[in-house]
């Protein structure tokens, strides 16, 4: 009964945490990134990745660091307390919501595996410089794709080949090269198990975000911009732009605004675009090591407040 007790209170806990974190953020999320659109397309990919998986962190922290802790240090484990029934109907749901999102998960990853399965066995390898294997197939779509978590690779398709000049292949194999080495499809999938109803626009902001972000990385000046940008507008007219989202990223897909978006970009390249800021980064580094400062010297006292608030929410 005492682990079946925790367990119910670990999991109330956590789905309350993160179902209340998580309609902040469908609520706040549009003005925050009314704050951060104008700053470098790859800070604002990471900052709306950051912000999405905000409640599953916090969540998480919280019921590993403060609330498993404090109930097995300060809950007495000779005292036969029944379960509630509001710790135990949340508890069930925040078991059912980790369920989901596992379920949720594996279905994109077995559908994005059989999709690597089958262009991978009609294609040849290529030879290339980028760090990841560069395969050709047959087939038309997709035009150009980065596939692959563990085992990333690219897929070229030969008629997308044929079309692009030499330059103009180099700078999309640079932009699904830049997909790739920040780990976006691993992303995608951590996306997919923290599925949760209103998050779709905010998805589909950072989205957008990671492809401008992408097209930064792959280019350093402007003639590389248009080649990029040249590209895109041959391979717009080729590939079908529908279906290779998910935990991949294909070089052109849906929306057709948001392809014509990244060619305007790319049209209006300048040196201002490909800021990293990683000086921004040192302030996140700091702010987390206070916060981690403060709450050793409090650890103690922050434990026996939270299994106060636990023990009325047994009750």
């Amino acid at each position: 009964m005492f682990a079946l007790r925790g367990i119910a209170v670990s999991f109330s806990v956590f789905m309350l945490v993160y179902c209340a974190l998580s309609v902040a953020v469908c609520l706040v999320w549009r003005s925050f990134w009314l704050q951060i659109h104008c700053q470098p397309a790859r800070r604002v990919s990471d900052l709306l990745f950051g912000l999405r998986i905000f409640p599953l962190t916090v969540a998480a922290v919280t019921t590993a660091a403060f609330i498993v802790p404090s109930f097995l240090l300060l809950e007495p484990r000779a005292i036969e307390e029944p379960i509630g029934e509001i710790p135990l109907a949340l508890g069930l749901s925040g078991a059912a919501l980790g369920i989901f999102g596992v379920v949720n998960a594996g279905l994109a990853l077995r559908r994005a595996s059989r999709a690597i399965a089958r262009w991978t066995r009609e294609a040849q390898p290529i030879p290339s410089a980028a760090p990841f294997p560069v395969l050709r197939i047959s087939r038309a779509v997709p035009a150009m794709i980065a596939a692959g978590i563990v085992r990333p690779r690219v897929f070229l398709s030969g008629n997308a080949e044929s079309v692009l000049s030499a330059t103009e292949l180099r700078a999309a194999l640079n932009h699904e090269v830049a997909h790739l080495q920040r780990c976006d499809n691993l992303r995608k999938l951590l996306l997919r198990f923290v599925a949760f109803p209103g998050m779709r626009d905010l998805e589909a902001a950072w989205l957008e975000a990671t492809e401008m972000a992408a097209d930064d990385a792959a280019v350093s000046s402007a003639g590389e911009a248009l080649d990029l940008a040249a590209a895109l507008i041959k391979l717009s007219r080729r590939d079908s732009l529908g279906s290779y989202t998910d935990l991949t990223a294909a070089l052109v897909h849906s929306p057709i605004s948001l392809v014509n978006a990244r060619v305007e970009r790319l049209i209006a390249w300048n040196d201002q675009c490909c800021d990293p800021g990683k000086r921004y980064s040192w302030y996140g580094v700091g702010a987390v090591v206070s916060a981690i400062s403060a709450f050793g010297v409090t650890y103690s006292q922050l434990l026996a407040h939270v299994h106060t608030a636990t023990e009325w929410l047994v009750r």
